[in-house]
């Protein structure tokens, strides 16, 4: 049994705040539970009186780090609480353990939270946010590079036991055959109340070595195991705890696009806005793209701070600009109290590492990745850049 992801007064909170906005009434549970392997949900004690049950029920999800599919089921049953609720104030307390419940079960590591005020709803609203059509076929190509990761834990060289659950995150390539995610991707641990455990470098070995990358992986296919084939890595190259970045090499990788990384570190002025996009498999999930709505609104030399909608499984993701070129690499997720974005008091801060801190760092301590990469990026053909609108 795993340490819970939440402290019991959360649990309670959650209980009562569910009780008040009707979730608790038996016809909603099974809403509640969709996603979550019906094995596991059959499993569950059933009680008599609603406000039991869904005590019962949270208290039982918090104790499971995540199951047989690699779903985490606290995460899914507060996801699709979030989604019924209409009340502001009680989805902020859902939203709240969900974002903590998805960062420590992809164990990011701690971002420091407290950031600036710097967007206001003017400066999005009153400005041409179109973009040229060709957009879209730059987005499609681009996104035949990003795969969905799955990782399964070792321990003392052999599978973590009692049972090995796979973790999942997003990954892409940056030259032929070499993928890049997060170094917690590949760590492949929950975050602890008191830490995030980092595996041996051995251990790590094996993770990457028994990784699976998944590409071209859609809604379409969702479901059927096979309608991609999932590429294992022949080889962990390089890593970085700190930066949070890992690069394998893929075995027997088919020919495939890789992304365009950028050289120098993206630079965002308070009055001019960036909007960046995410390619990404939240959850593990097919692939997703946020797009645009997405802005920048503070950076320095490692880190890209912005807005966008992604969630557990989003990590290791390219963080793109409009002429898709890959400018940081998405690491986490946080909630802040003092910025305002779109008109809301609250908003998602999520964090990046800039790709030019990722590169400057391979240079300095793997020569001949980076020598690879940059081999390889620039055989690559510049795009114009595009037109001022």
């Amino acid at each position: 049994m795993s340490d819970p992801y939440l402290p019991q007064d959360d649990i309670v909170k959650l209980r009562d705040t569910a009780v008040e906005q009707g979730l608790a009434d038996p016809m909603l549970r099974r809403l509640l539970f969709e996603g979550v392997l019906p094995k596991y949900r059959g499993s569950l004690p059933m009680l008599p009186a609603p406000g039991q049950q869904v005590h019962s029920d949270l208290n039982e999800m918090n104790r499971v780090e995540r199951l047989i599919d690699g779903t985490v089921p606290l995460a899914v049953w507060l996801r699709n609480s979030v989604g019924q609720l209409s009340d502001a104030a009680a989805r902020d307390v859902f939203q709240d353990a969900l974002d903590r419940v998805v960062r420590d079960a992809a164990g990011e590591p701690d971002v420091a939270p407290d950031v600036p005020t710097g967007e206001t709803k003017e400066e999005i609203v009153f400005r041409d946010d179109t973009v040229p059509f060709e957009f879209l076929g730059g987005g499609a190509l681009a996104g035949t590079s990003v795969a969905r990761v799955k990782v399964l834990p070792y321990a003392g060289g052999a599978l973590l036991q009692p049972l090995a659950l796979p973790h999942t995150g997003t990954g892409w390539l940056i030259a032929p055959g070499l993928l890049v995610t997060n170094h917690h991707v590949v760590n492949a641990r929950k975050r602890t109340a008191v830490e995030r455990p980092v595996v041996d470098p051995a251990d790590l070995r094996l993770q990457a070595l028994g990784s699976r990358s998944r590409f071209d992986y859609l809604a379409e296919d969702e479901g059927d195991a096979g309608a991609t084939p999932e590429l294992s890595a022949a080889e962990l190259l390089a890593w970085d705890e700190e930066l949070d970045y890992a690069v394998l090499r893929l075995a027997d990788a088919p020919p495939r696009p890789f992304l365009r990384v950028a050289t120098e570190p993206l630079t965002v002025t308070p009055d001019v806005p960036v909007a960046v996009n995410i390619i990404q498999h939240p959850g593990g999930e097919p692939k997703r793209i946020a797009l645009r709505n997405n802005l920048v609104f503070e950076a320095d030399e490692t880190d890209l701070r912005y807005f966008t909608d992604t969630r557990g499984g989003s990590s290791g993701s390219p963080v793109l600009t409009d002429d898709w070129t890959v400018v940081a690499l998405h690491r986490g997720t946080r909630r802040v109290s003092d910025v305002s974005f779109q008109g809301k008091s609250t908003a998602f801060v999520n964090v990046g590492t800039q790709l030019s801190a990722l590169m400057r760092h391979l240079r300095e301590n793997s020569p001949q990745v980076h020598a690879e990469i940059t081999a390889a990026q620039s055989a690559l053909s510049r795009p114009p850049q595009p037109q001022e609108v």
